[in-house]
């Protein structure tokens, strides 16, 4: 049986569409070792086809050359294999400097002497779905129809809701943020008038989620809503990690996000979900999922004017309007649901 050292993506929704590559190394008999940073490795340990999760305790953006080599002097010997999926330099220093004997990964970022087996990276323009990227990484193709599963015990999502009194399959998540930035988020009062539609429901909860940075849009959220109304929202911005949120999502009625990583996560674990995309394309990164639903205003024969100017993949909207999200309707998503 091959051990198999998998280097993992740095980005939630990254880590996610690496699953099924993760799948099909499992199935052809390797033990899957993934090695991960703090903020993605829960991701991991919701794939049933993972062994063991190491997490590496390297800061965002740093070379940290000692603690690498340090690291690596730890992995000598484990390993048979190295599946890398990040293109950077740094990512493939540590199955390197470990010895493993095959190191495969995309040639990427000046690193022809550090992988033993390197694909061509493809160029933007012709670079497939990430569930292809990665799966083309175990040597197989026939990764197109594949989507990304995710995995929580019945008992840990339910310790997840008992603090917070909630009840599987009787609340709604909102995730409002996105990484990326601000063209990829609907406006917070569109998330807060469609909170108020989904409190109307007798006994309905809305949750919302996001990590601190994104408090201050979480609490705006909550501030639309009706005084009456807001004991049945409940804010958890920065107030949990992502392994509990991992399980509030596996055990949502129903999900409402932007295009983020928690989009894809909610669609790995199969719960109905609207994804609103303004500035991106669900063309390139769709929820993979037959219960996700997608508004895009740019694929909308009915929405007048034509909006020509997405996907612009921009941060911020160059033209300063927005209409991409603002003009997608609290009502519209509701419709969705």
């Amino acid at each position: 049986m091959t051990s198999t050292l998998v280097i993992a993506p740095q980005w939630i929704g990254d880590a996610v569409m690496t699953e099924p590559l993760l799948r099909r190394l499992h199935a052809r008999g390797d033990r899957i070792t993934v090695g991960a940073l703090p903020w993605v490795a829960p991701v991991y340990r919701a794939m049933a086809c993972v062994e063991r999760v190491i997490e590496f305790p390297f800061a965002h953006g740093g070379l940290q050359w000692a603690a690498r080599r340090v690291l690596a002097s730890q992995l000598r010997g484990q390993f048979d294999r190295a599946v890398i999926c990040p293109n950077s330099f740094k990512s493939a220093l540590i199955p390197w400097w470990a010895g493993i004997p095959e190191r495969v990964g995309y040639l990427g970022e000046a690193r022809y002497g550090l992988l033993t087996q390197r694909l061509p990276n493809p160029s933007k323009t012709e670079r497939p779905p990430m569930v292809a990227f990665y799966g083309a990484l175990s040597g197989d193709d026939g990764f197109a129809l594949e989507r990304p599963k995710l995995f929580v015990a019945e008992a840990a999502a339910d310790a997840a809701l008992a603090p917070f009194s909630l009840h599987r399959g009787k609340y709604y998540v909102l995730v409002p943020g996105a990484e990326f930035g601000p063209a990829k988020r609907w406006p917070a009062a569109h998330f807060a008038a469609l909170a108020c539609e989904v409190l109307c429901e007798q006994d309905a909860q809305v949750l919302l989620l996001g990590s601190a940075k994104e408090a201050g849009i979480c609490a705006e959220i909550v501030g639309g809503v009706p005084a009456e109304k807001r004991g049945r929202c409940l804010d958890l911005s920065g107030r949990i990690d992502l392994a509990q949120a991992l399980a509030l999502v596996s055990a949502a009625h129903r999900v409402v996000s932007n295009d983020s990583g928690m989009m894809h996560v909610a669609a790995a674990f199969g719960v109905p979900q609207v994804a609103v995309f303004g500035s991106s394309s669900p063309l390139h990164t769709p929820p993979l999922s037959d219960v996700a639903r997608v508004v895009w205003l740019k694929d909308d024969p009915l929405y007048q004017p034509p909006l020509d100017c997405a996907p612009c993949f921009a941060r911020d909207c160059p033209l300063g309007h927005t209409r991409c999200l603002r003009d997608v309707t609290p009502q519209r998503v509701w419709n969705l649901l």
